[in-house]
């Protein structure tokens, strides 16, 4: 089992896309491959929007957040 390479992630968290040390701990490691550009697929779109809207209606009444 190799482990990860923390001073090279640290690097490109914090030096190259511009982290506070306390939003780079905060980050998920799938959250800061994301930010990375890694695992980006191809986006979402109108089919996957439909079903998803589909799937999750807005309600009237509902509030956001």
């Amino acid at each position: 089992m190799s482990g990860l390479d923390w001073g090279g992630l640290m690097r490109a968290g914090i030096a190259g896309l511009g982290l506070r040390p306390w939003e780079f701990w905060a980050l998920t490691p799938g959250e800061l491959a994301l930010m990375l550009g890694e695992g980006r697929g191809p986006g979402l779109g109108r089919a996957g929007l439909a079903a998803l809207m589909a799937r999750y209606p807005d309600r009237k009444g509902a509030q956001n957040g």
